[in-house]
């Protein structure tokens, strides 16, 4: 693997970037804190409330109460932090990343920083050499780097897709499809020992990926749940259609645009055929091919990682660079759908699928969110509930995270603006909770071009 310029120094200072890290990191709280008089966006969808106190001890929250009727359980050593005048929304959540492909460790963990001083309290990486993003989640855990919580998965796919040489570059060590989190499957694999080697590896997902009939997927998918794992797939498979991803009883899906493969008369055979979806043969205004697909997901649950501000993104980088090749379908075909899937109750995450260099000191999911206000249409209230407890539900982490509610992890992020009244607000970061933790904004070490490498291969 080519080091960029000055990554052999970054490499040899990242040890002592690590101990800056711990060092700056605000010390564990001794005593319950009370965050007092804040304008609370709980995440649940339900209004913001005025002057509400969150008490915190240790990782969890307390309660969440009226200001001045309680101050914590031991008041005279209770610590108050005043946020009158400012707001709390419950921590980010990305869910769709990839920190390790290939994995290099200082990119990563500069993105993670970028991540979390910037609201991001956990994300999905959603296929990598996991290795490497093991210890990212374990140092992220144990607050031994300032990182968002980290939940990742295995990859299962059909033999065709591990000719593709990121399958080389994320399990180096192993022939293709041999690696415990990067499996090949076909009709002689036993799946009960696919899965339990994937969940040794401490993955909270198996990802179907690509190049897998119907029958398979249903198999793993019924093997993965019976193992306590969650399944997490792209939306189209390749040979395999929408409809069939989704009646194999996956709990989420990737990228809104491969959705749009059902109405194709002959199905791609492969992950490899990049054929365009044919976007005329969608009906307008609201397909009803789709409209049936979409009432699928809502009966089940199926929440959808629609990836959307990728693909609008990618359209106006192509009209600079019209030589690059165009992917599955377009933006305007991409906000069309995703408005469709949430007019018909599909539960929408924000997974992003990319991400900036150097150029951006925020983290990547705030474009996504802005994408479901802007593009899509959600009232950044219910912008707010796909980044936070949607989020939640899509990482299998609505018990702990994903809303401010008694019980739940102290994970917040304090805005000195109303993202209510304009979700570029999103932006006026105060300060970061994760587990207790206090990652003040002022304290961020912004991301260099060294550290991010940047030679546009992303």
């Amino acid at each position: 693997m080519k080091l960029r310029p000055l990554r052999a120094i970054a490499l040899a200072l990242s040890g002592i970037s690590l101990l800056h890290a711990v060092a700056s990191r605000a010390a564990p709280p001794t005593h319950d804190t009370v965050y007092s008089d804040a304008t609370v966006i709980d995440g649940t969808g339900a209004p913001a409330r005025t002057h509400q106190d969150i008490i915190v001890a240790n990782e969890r929250i307390v309660a969440i109460v009226p200001h001045g009727s309680a101050t914590g359980r031991d008041e005279p050593s209770a610590r108050r932090v005043d946020l009158s005048g400012l707001f709390v929304i419950p921590g980010l959540i990305d869910s769709h990343v990839h920190m390790a492909t290939p994995p290099e460790p200082v990119r990563a963990r500069a993105r993670l920083r970028r991540d979390l001083f910037g609201g991001v309290t956990a994300v999905r990486d959603m296929a990598d050499d996991i290795r490497l993003v093991a210890e990212l989640a374990r140092e992220a855990r144990f607050g031994e780097i300032p990182a968002p919580d980290i939940a990742y998965v295995s990859v299962f796919a059909g033999r065709p897709f591990f000719a593709d040489p990121r399958v080389g570059s994320v399990s180096k060590g192993y022939a293709p499809g041999t690696a415990p989190w990067m499996q090949a499957i076909d009709e002689h694999t036993s799946i009960v020992h696919a899965i339990s080697m994937a969940r040794g590896t401490g993955a909270a997902a198996i990802k179907i990926y690509a190049d897998l009939p119907s029958d398979l997927i249903t198999a793993i998918t019924h093997e993965a749940h019976r193992q306590h794992m969650l399944v997490w797939a792209h939306s189209a498979v390749f040979p395999t259609r929408p409809a069939d991803v989704i009646d194999a009883g996956v709990d989420s899906v990737s990228h809104v645009c491969y959705l749009a493969y059902q109405v194709e008369p002959v199905m791609l055979s492969s992950y490899e055929d990049h054929t365009p979806v044919h976007e005329n043969l969608l009906k307008q205004p609201d397909d009803p091919v789709m409209d049936s697909l979409f009432a699928d997901m809502v009966r089940r649950g199926t929440i959808l990682d629609a990836t959307g501000s990728l693909f609008v993104r990618y359209d106006k980088q192509r009209a600079a660079h019209p030589e690059r090749k165009a992917l599955r379908c377009t933006g305007p075909t991409t906000t069309r759908l995703t408005r469709q899937a949430w007019h018909a109750g599909v539960p929408i995450s924000t997974g992003t699928d990319s991400v900036a260099g150097a150029e951006s000191q925020w983290p990547d999911v705030f474009p996504e969110i802005e994408f479901l206000v802007r593009d899509v249409g959600m009232p950044p209230l219910a912008a707010i509930h796909s980044a936070t407890a949607v989020g939640a539900r899509a990482m299998g982490q609505e018990q702990d995270m994903g809303t401010l509610q008694s019980g739940k992890l102290a994970n917040f992020v304090v805005l000195s603006a109303d993202p209510l009244a304009d979700i570029g607000n999103i932006r006026s970061v105060q300060m970061t909770v994760k587990r207790g933790y206090e990652y003040r904004r002022a304290d961020y070490r912004p991301v260099t071009a060294d550290e991010m490498g940047n030679d546009n291969d992303d």
